[in-house]
């Protein structure tokens, strides 16, 4: 049983409403409701959504995720305005965009991450945009691609601890991760970089501690942490819930270790009041 922290209703109300039908009627996805994000509803009152571009499938199949995995359709080339269009109908200032994974495209869709971040920006001039992507294979190029368009801030997941990272993340690397969130801080020089974990998959204190060191070391400054849950009984089980005093330390030690900015709570998520965390460092 989850204990009464982790606890929520979803009973939208009127904006939250809103902001559904606007997103169902451009036909667009989010994370918030593909990864069944508990907090869907505060942000949906809040009239914010994080968008997922490329579609719904993705081709990788994490062990903690939900969102649906398999063969993508092609993407969609119009995809970017209708997301340009959601933003400026919701009122937008700072929109934060991502994708599933999609290893079946030569750049990983970095084009697309792009092409979107620029359409908004034409449509909603002064808006501040945060991309989080997925690792592209490490590949140089996408990440370069991605610059092309100056988004505000750069975000990819570490998601787990190293430890771990084979039998929930077998896709992908732990190191390629973090050469990512190196490699972009590199090739832009100042922009802010910002990762997250997920805790109570059965990490140690000694886990954390060093991803934490390990994303510093590669530059990240804003930092999320999060309570996993499981999205169904076939995804990884939950070994462990962490108490809101105990994500309250995490906090503090991160911050200790040089991170400027830091969310972490049960219910926190990588794009949890992105705006807010994000905005003492643009």
């Amino acid at each position: 049983m989850r204990p009464q922290w982790l606890k929520t209703q979803l009973s939208p109300g009127f904006n939250g409403e809103k902001t559904g039908r606007l997103l169902k009627r451009l036909g667009l996805n989010t994370v918030c409701s593909e990864a069944l994000c508990p907090n869907r509803d505060h942000c949906y009152r809040r009239n914010t959504a994080a968008f997922l571009i490329l579609g719904r499938v993705c081709t990788r199949d994490c062990g903690y995720c939900a969102v649906e995995h398999g063969k993508p359709l092609p993407p969609d080339p119009a995809e970017a305005a209708r997301v340009s269009r959601a933003a400026r109908a919701m009122g937008l200032r700072y929109a934060v965009i991502t994708s599933v994974t999609r290893d079946d495209l030569p750049d990983g869709g970095a084009g697309f991450f792009r092409d979107v971040v620029k359409s908004v920006r034409k449509r909603v001039p002064g808006i501040k945009v945060e991309v989080l992507t997925p690792d592209f294979r490490g590949a140089e190029s996408s990440l370069e691609t991605v610059a092309e368009a100056h988004p505000d801030v750069f975000n990819h997941n570490l998601e787990t601890v190293e430890r771990l990272f084979p039998s929930l993340r077998g896709s992908g690397g732990y190191s390629t991760s973090l050469r990512v969130l190196s490699e972009y801080g590199r090739i832009t020089g100042d922009t802010p970089t910002k990762s997250g974990l997920m805790l109570g998959l059965g990490e140690t204190d000694s886990d954390v501690e060093k991803a934490l060191s390990d994303l510093r070391g590669a530059g990240v400054t804003i930092l999320t942490l999060g309570q996993y849950l499981p999205p169904s009984l076939k995804h990884a089980r939950v070994i462990r819930y962490i108490s809101p005093d105990e994500f309250g330390e995490w906090r503090n030690r991160a911050l200790a270790m040089g991170f400027e900015a830091v969310a972490s709570g049960p219910l926190v998520r990588s794009s949890y009041h992105a705006d807010f965390y994000a905005s003492p460092l643009l």
